[in-house]
């Protein structure tokens, strides 16, 4: 699980405060975030607004799809996906074109046609639930 200081979306003092509440990873993030009360809840502890959490759930929910590290979200945000919610609203060429128009432009080998595949179809299974 990438370790919460990799959401982009999270202010310093928000980031700080989840870190005070045990929250180190982003899958602990999501797990603690799981129902609209534990959002409300989370969102009381910290000092912010619940729709801040969902947002930031989105950006987690991203964060945490299969072969997905550092590099890849630098390709992601280069490409405009930030969060689940940016990739699910592309269609599988337009996210294909978009992650390696990034990547080219950042200078890196893409990743492979399965790779990007594969988190379009994670993030329609994610959606789903």
């Amino acid at each position: 699980m990438p370790p919460i200081e990799n959401l982009q979306r999270v202010p310093s003092l928000a980031l700080a405060r989840l870190e005070r509440q045990g929250i180190f990873t982003t899958g602990l993030f999501l797990e603690v975030s799981e129902t609209r009360t534990r959002r409300t809840t989370l969102a009381d502890q910290i000092g912010v607004y619940t729709n801040d959490i969902d947002a930031w759930r989105d950006e987690a929910l991203l964060l945490n799809l299969a072969n997905f590290g550092p590099e890849q979200q630098g390709i992601l945000t280069q490409a405009g996906v930030v969060g689940l919610s940016d990739l699910l609203s592309l269609s599988p060429s337009e996210f294909h074109d978009r992650v390696t128009e990034a990547a080219y432009t950042l200078g890196v080998e893409p990743p492979p046609d399965l790779t990007i595949t594969g988190w379009y179809e994670q993030a329609q299974t994610l959606a789903e639930d």
